[in-house]
Order: structure tokens, then C-alpha cells, then sequence
């Protein structure tokens, strides 16, 4: 990946037009019911983890939380591999099975993904902990959304970062919503990025629908941090244009706020800059546009013809190699043990020995 101040704006336009069509195509396909399970989309944040990615080198540590798929795209995984995880296919990104809130990819310093709310911020934290161990030039990025900042272990990672300097961005993706509760009805602070001055980590907002804002910022956070390690702390002030999963109504806010912040898109507006600026033409434009609309149609026929994650596989990340010698019993047990019959029949000592002493 080249240095900061050389990447071409139009390619990073480009990812952003990738991933709202990803999105826009994995919501068609979830209503199609070929994607199960919880599905939480990115359109309208695009500008924050281009901009953050933008700003780093590909050895840098990434980690997320549920709402995912945009940052395996923007950390370079393929969208046929994310798209065929959302399929729950062998070829997927975690080979199936990990769907989509467990998207990863260790090749691309991408390490999820992570469905519990704050729960990756600690892991986050370890990441940055390995760095500095070891005495690495790299820095973690830790994104989250406005709803972790309540839960404790949030709270313990940030204190553990500013304990040991650690080399870490906590990014929050303030999008206003929790779910569906107003982060004014949620947090006591006025402004999340307070959260971060009780721990001494120092801490700026930015225009989380401006690319270049998030860019330049993040940018220079990164560079300060690798001349003396530290934690840092940005705040993103963005907006969700979708409920907070797909089977979300979003009946919370009202088409006025909504219409407020489409106006603002984050691609629009960059498309906007580019084109006063003389460095791209309506023309280019809709040639990214229809190039990123092919490669994930594309990306959904490949889904489609990949294979399921064969039965015989299902144990395989159950345990750690070695667990068995440990005293963990064998996967082929687990399995006697969890099978239907065995199940029922554990099932059935159990009811009598509750009547027995009854």
C-alpha cells in the first residue's frame, strides 16, 4: 500500500463505491433469504474506515466489531470471499463459518469482526500490547460503535492502553444510534469523546461523512504515534442511512434526519471535491460506479456456486491443537456426547431423577 500523502483519491473513491454496492447487495440477498442470521449494514459510514485505512500501512493491526463487512473490504479481502462468508460458504473469509458479524482475515491484518458489543476493544488492546512487545513499527486501529462506550470492559481496555502507552487508535463510529436508542438518551456526557480524558488519552472529533477529514486525522495521529507510542482516541460523527440491522425498521428517527444527513454523503461529497478539483469526470464516475456493481454481482455468482462447509469439518475449530492431550475429550466424543439419541437420553435419566426425588 503506498504512503498516505501518494494514495489516489479516486481509487479510494472507488472502495467506498465497492462497498455501499456490497452492502446495497447483501441486503437484496438477505431478503432473498440467502443470508441468515444477523446482518448489520455500513452504507453511509464509507468515510470512515477508507479514510482510517487510507492513513495506515498494511502490516497495521485492524480489529472491529459486528457491523463488518466494510472493513474487510477496505483492509482488501476479496468480495468474493466476503460474500460467500455472508453465504455461509467454504470459500468465505472465515470458510463459512463465521457469517456476518465474523468476518476475518489474518493475511490482511484484519481480525474481525466481533458480535459482542465491546468486547473485541480488550482484544484490541492485547494487539497493541503484542506491538510494542516486540518492539514493531505498527499501530492498531480498534473501531467501534457509540453503544460500546457504556460497557466496562471498555472501560478496562482503555485503562490497561493508557497504562502501558500502547500504540492504539479507539476509532468510535458515533452514527447516533445504539441499536435503536438516541446516544443523547445513553451516554451522560455530551460528547464521547470526553470518555477518553478520564483515562489521560487524548482525543479529537472528526467529520465522519468527510473522507479527507478522517484521512488527514488519523494520519496524523499514526505518525505521532509511531515516533513515542500511545493511545489516541477519535471520535467519528457519522450516520447509519439503515436501521441497525436488517430487521430494523428504524421507526426511531424520523425521515426528516434522514433526508438531512443523505444530503451529506460521504460519496457524494468526495465525488464533489474530485470533480471541482479537476481530477475526476462524470464519466470516470460512472465507470467506477457500474466496475463496482459488476464485481459484486460477480461476487454473489461465486457465492452461489461454492460448496458448503462439508459436516465432516464442523469440530475442526472446536478445540485448539494439543486440547485433546490436555484432558479435553476428543471431537469424535463431543460428538457421541452431543448427538440427538445420546441427547435424549440424557435428557430422559435427568427427568427421572428429578421424579425419583420428588
Amino acid at each position: 500500500m503506498q504512503p498516505v500523502e501518494q494514495r489516489d483519491e479516486v481509487e479510494m473513491l472507488s472502495l467506498m463505491l465497492l462497498i455501499r454496492r456490497f452492502e446495497e447487495r447483501a441486503s437484496q440477498q438477505y431478503q432473498a433469504q440467502k443470508i441468515g442470521g444477523f446482518c448489520h449494514l455500513y452504507i453511509g459510514q464509507e468515510a470512515v474506515v477508507t479514510g482510517a485505512v487510507a492513513a495506515v500501512r498494511d502490516d497495521d493491526y485492524i480489529i472491529t466489531a459486528y457491523r463488518d463487512h466494510a472493513h474487510a473490504l477496505a483492509r482488501g479481502t476479496s468480495a468474493n470471499a466476503c460474500m460467500a462468508e455472508l453465504f455461509g460458504k467454504e470459500t468465505g473469509c472465515s470458510r463459512g463459518l463465521g457469517g456476518s458479524m465474523h468476518f476475518f482475515d489474518k493475511q490482511h491484518h484484519m481480525y474481525g469482526g466481533h458480535a459482542i458489543v465491546a468486547a473485541h476493544v480488550p482484544l484490541a488492546v492485547g494487539l497493541a500490547f503484542a506491538i510494542k512487545y516486540r518492539s514493531e513499527d505498527r499501530v492498531t486501529l480498534c473501531f467501534f460503535g457509540d453503544g460500546a462506550i457504556n460497557q466496562g470492559s471498555f472501560h478496562e481496555a482503555l485503562n490497561l492502553a493508557a497504562l502501558y502507552e500502547l500504540p492504539i487508535v479507539f476509532i468510535c463510529e458515533n452514527n447516533l444510534f445504539a441499536m435503536g436508542t438516541s446516544v443523547k438518551r445513553s451516554t451522560s456526557l455530551k460528547q464521547i469523546v470526553d470518555r477518553a480524558e478520564g483515562y489521560d488519552i487524548p482525543g479529537e472529533i472528526v467529520d465522519g461523512m468527510n473522507f479527507r477529514e478522517v484521512r488527514d486525522k488519523v494520519a496524523e495521529v499514526v505518525d505521532s504515534i509511531r515516533k513515542e507510542p500511545h493511545p489516541a482516541f477519535l471520535e467519528a460523527r457519522t450516520y447509519r442511512y439503515r436501521g441497525h440491522s436488517m430487521s430494523d425498521p428504524a421507526s426511531y428517527r424520523t425521515k426528516d434526519e434522514l433526508e438531512k444527513y443523505r444530503l451529506d454523503d460521504p460519496i457524494t461529497r468526495l465525488r464533489a471535491q474530485l470533480t471541482r478539483e479537476g481530477k475526476l469526470t462524470n464519466e470516470q464516475f460512472d465507470r467506477l460506479d457500474k466496475q463496482a456493481k459488476e464485481t459484486v454481482l460477480a461476487a454473489v455468482e461465486f457465492a452461489e456456486q461454492s460448496p458448503q462447509p462439508p459436516l465432516d469439518k464442523l469440530y475442526d475449530y472446536t478445540y485448539a491443537d494439543g486440547a485433546v492431550e490436555a484432558g479435553v475429550p476428543a471431537a469424535s466424543e463431543s460428538r457421541k456426547a452431543g448427538s440427538p439419541a445420546n441427547l435424549q437420553e440424557s435428557a430422559a435419566g435427568t427427568a427421572a431423577a428429578t421424579e425419583k426425588k420428588a
